[in-house]
């Protein structure tokens, strides 16, 4: 009998065991937690973390180094006393995996909508490292999961490049192809037109790449191809096109700036370069990037007063009489508790995050068109193109209730600074201080453009602590040292010292 009773037990010890383990998947199976990702919501998840990122890079060192603004307090990064600057670095490989998520469920469908715009982003966020840091992990990175790359090697700079074109040129055709539209797009709206914006962007941008690579090598005939065949190879054709992402008035998707700390925002004032500049050709757009001084206010006399920049902290703190003597930056990018007395309390909604724009375009052009790199269109049309476009761009941003005109008078075109007239050189020159004005806040762009061609002039702060140069590069972030060291030392040694200072391949 007892006999009986141990074996009826195992029996029933061993059905229980069985029916745990036919259960145990679905038991312990979390369906609230989806194992894979639609394209769509990983892609607006992208697009607005890499936006706001652009918009972070352009307020943080950005506009500083190009001397849009300079600072009056906890002035490092205005005197070239730079550390890691890794913001662009960890957006790109931390937005890289949801990106390559996409790429690894599309990659084989060369009809799919999502596939091309996959593409067009992935070759922007990349160009966006290259240029900031030179060489930098590309053809192996984003395969640890796929194929246990956890230290992939450092690609160079040039073949960065090579790819990035590339795969911009496949993502037109792919878009060209496509039997599908695509969501989740924070940029152009999704939908049936936004496949031709698309393809629009990716052209656009081979020409940003492809001027800044003529400093290395002969580009011509790839430009050339895209602008003689515009069925194949559409770009922007008005300010309609622009890649921008728009914010919205309620949080959380407002302007990453609109709730900055009031004094962390007041850090940051208009460059002295920036307001004599644009206050030498009356240009309207200074009153966009800029507000009068609180002192010239009082006295009757409202003035856009600029700072110089690399001052040290005392002199900055100092300048013309203190903070009052000094213009904040424009309402159009202020904080929620920035508006000066009188003034409309600032719009959430107002400022965009740009990643190019028509005006760029038409600037790349002009300058192609002045060197004899292209054969289409007409240098001084082109030129005019960005600035009105520019101008117009502003005019439809800013809020009425900011009560400032950007009425732009025949004169302002007919002065000598803006004419275009003059030397081959010196129209040069106009095209890249109209470009260099155009590029405001559209993140490292105008550094990455001054590297290439040293114009318009930054003169280093009287107080830099840099050997009174322009810094050209970010160094690598130091956890590179410990997580990927071989090949981090060995981008080094190929490249150079990992300092400010050292010239990637491309801007040599």
């Amino acid at each position: 009998m007892k006999l009986v009773q141990m074996m009826t037990a195992v029996a029933l010890v061993a059905a229980t065991l069985t029916g745990c383990d036919k259960d145990f998947r679905s038991i312990n199976t979390d369906t609230n937690v989806p194992t894979q990702v639609t394209p769509d919501l990983l892609l607006s998840g992208v697009i607005r973390n890499i936006m706001n990122q652009q918009v972070s890079d352009a307020w943080g060192i950005g506009n500083i180094v190009v001397q849009y603004h300079a600072k009056i307090q906890f002035v490092n990064e205005d005197r070239y006393l730079w550390n890691e600057q890794n913001g662009v670095w960890n957006s790109v490989y931390g937005n890289y995996r949801n990106l390559q998520n996409i790429l690894t469920q599309v990659s084989g469908d060369n009809k799919n909508a999502y596939h091309g715009v996959a593409l067009i982003l992935k070759s922007w966020m990349f160009s966006l490292v290259a240029d900031a840091y030179g060489d930098a992990p590309y053809s192996e990175a984003g395969k640890a999961k796929t194929d246990g790359l956890y230290q992939p090697k450092y690609d160079k700079q040039e073949d960065i490049y090579t790819g990035i074109l590339a795969d911009l040129k496949k993502a037109n055709e792919i878009l060209a192809a496509s039997t599908n539209t695509i969501s989740g797009d924070l940029l152009y709206g999704g939908g049936a037109s936004a496949n031709l914006k698309w393809r629009k962007l990716a052209n656009s941008l081979r020409l940003r790449l492809l001027m800044r690579l003529s400093k290395k090598k002969n580009v011509n005939a790839d430009m050339q191809a895209i602008l003689n065949d515009a069925n194949t190879y559409p770009v922007f054709m008005s300010n309609a096109d622009n890649a921008e992402m728009k914010y919205l008035a309620a949080a959380p998707n407002q302007w990453p700036l609109y709730g900055t700390r009031v004094g962390s925002f007041d850090e940051f004032r208009v460059s002295k370069t920036l307001a004599d500049r644009l206050s030498s050709m009356a240009d309207p757009r200074l009153a966009v990037f800029g507000r009068p001084s609180q002192k010239s206010v009082a006295a009757g006399t409202p003035v856009i007063e600029g700072i110089p920049n690399g001052l040290g902290d005392v002199q900055a703190l100092n300048y013309n009489g203190g903070p009052q003597g000094v213009s904040r930056v424009g309402y159009t990018f202020a904080c929620l508790v920035c508006n000066d007395n009188g003034q409309a309390v600032p719009d959430p909604a107002a400022a965009r995050a740009v990643l190019m724009s028509y005006a760029e375009l038409q600037f790349i052009l002009a300058e192609a068109r002045e060197k004899g790199m292209i054969t289409n269109g007409d240098a001084a049309t082109f030129y005019r193109n960005g600035i009105d476009a520019n101008m117009a761009y502003w005019k439809s941003l800013v809020p009425v209730q900011y009560n400032i005109n950007l009425d732009v008078p025949a004169s302002y075109y007919t002065q000598t600074t803006v004419a275009y007239t003059g030397t081959s050189t010196e129209k040069l020159d106009k095209i890249y201080l109209q470009k260099w004005v155009a590029l405001y806040f559209t993140g490292l762009e105008g550094w990455h453009d001054w590297k290439r061609t040293g114009k318009p002039e930054i003169v280093p702060g009287a107080n830099n602590l840099n050997n009174n140069k322009v810094p050209v590069r970010f160094i690598y972030p130091q956890s590179e040292q410990s997580l990927n060291g071989t090949f981090r030392a060995e981008a080094v040694t190929r490249q150079g010292a990992d300092d400010i200072n050292t010239r990637t391949w491309i801007a040599q």
